[in-house]
């Protein structure tokens, strides 16, 4: 049923009663409250799973053990020192990542899709991932130029920062390239997300060009996307910038629910177009490019989560931005889980799993969109 179309006004003339309108949007918010509930539950499960499988086996019992013994509370249970040296400190901090860059990039996702008024916009479709992830390799080549021994020290604060200025710069100018007279222009947009990306590789390759075998192995990493890196400190260092995101991005739902009917309209409407322009595309760069800075490139989560969630429970911001950012981290988080295990003891690149699974379902969305009279 179309979210515009209630029931019982078929085949009717007259306007439906005042009970069946409260019928309907009282189901409709108990459908989004048992979305919200379920979507928590599986990222939950899919998140234990993490901590517990793997190369290192753990069960369930084991796993909680460790976590509670952290805490004082004695279980009982026997564990290795090794157990819980892979749980505590390699394990769950990637599986926190993982969590938090599924949530950072689907939210961005679903924001950077009501900021353009088109389904097909995503972060790493109009560049904004390339651009963050362009400058973050040089980054760390100038500054192990620059800084020497000094720059090892120096990349865990100076590549985030670069990476954000990155995705800013990207996403900035793509917004101001397909505005025309109001409007985003979306063919406009996804060619010059598609000319800005082909543009990113062509200087990250350069860059491989002149790099040395460490830094070599490095980019290959931002290129191929991966939560290998994942430490505590750099959890610590990025966690605030995506979670500025998870958590404001939110706040502007009723803003750009109003954007949906068109920027002229929303500022009649009292909505402040320009701020909430601003805000949209600064939490999403902070958010893109310090993901982008830990985990390299990771494609198509923030395209096919978000559309998802708009089949299941509606296009409204308010349910559909926090049920991307659970479903995201449930999504990257199972993605890691299989990149981890389905070819022990070595391990699959992250953004291969996630392109596999993304590139099929961008192809069924134009293909539908077609058959329906256009791309955009």
């Amino acid at each position: 049923m179309n979210e515009a179309t209630l029931p019982g006004t078929v085949g009717m003339k007259a306007h439906p009663s005042t009970d069946t309108v409260g019928s309907w949007l009282r189901q409709r918010r108990h459908r989004r409250i048992i979305t919200l509930i379920v979507l928590t539950f599986v990222l939950v499960g899919v998140a234990t799973l993490g901590i517990s499988m793997g190369a290192v086996s753990l069960s369930l019992e084991q796993t909680f053990a460790i976590l509670l013994e952290r805490v004082g509370i004695s279980t009982g249970v026997d564990y290795t020192r090794s157990q819980e040296t892979v749980l505590l400190s390699i394990r769950l901090p990637r599986v926190l990542l993982g969590v938090l860059v599924g949530a950072t990039l689907s939210i961005s996702g679903a924001a950077i899709q009501g900021l353009f008024r088109n389904p097909l916009a995503e972060p790493g479709l109009i560049g904004t991932s390339g651009g963050a992830a362009m400058a973050a390799v040089w980054a760390i080549i100038l500054t192990k130029a620059i800084a020497g021994e000094v720059g090892s020290d120096l990349i865990r604060w100076i590549v985030p920062c670069a990476a954000f200025l990155g995705s800013l710069l990207v996403t900035w100018f793509v917004y101001r390239l397909s505005c025309s007279m109001g409007r985003v222009q979306v063919a406009t947009m996804l060619l010059a997300g598609v000319a800005i990306t082909t543009f990113s590789f062509a200087v990250m390759g350069l860059a491989m060009f002149v790099a040395d075998d460490s830094q070599l192995r490095t980019i290959t990493f931002w290129t191929l996307g991966s939560l290998a890196g994942a430490t505590w400190q750099s959890l610590l260092i990025a966690t605030p910038l995506m979670l500025a995101a998870v958590i404001g991005l939110p706040l502007l739902a009723r803003s750009m629910d109003a954007l949906a009917l068109g920027e002229a309209e929303a500022f009649h409407l009292g909505v402040p177009v320009q701020r909430v322009r601003n805000m949209t595309i600064l939490l999403v760069a902070m958010a893109v490019g310090a993901s982008v800075a830990l985990t390299g490139i990771i494609g198509f989560v923030g395209l096919i989560v978000p559309h998802i969630l708009r089949l299941l429970i509606g296009p409204d911001n308010r349910t559909l931005l926090p049920a991307a950012a659970l479903l995201g981290a449930a999504l990257l988080a199972a993605s890691d889980l299989l990149a981890r295990t389905i070819a022990e003891p070595a391990e699959m690149p992250l953004g291969v799993v996630t392109a596999f699974i993304g590139a099929p379902y961008f192809l069924w969305i134009l293909l539908k969109n077609r058959e329906r009279g256009g791309l955009f």
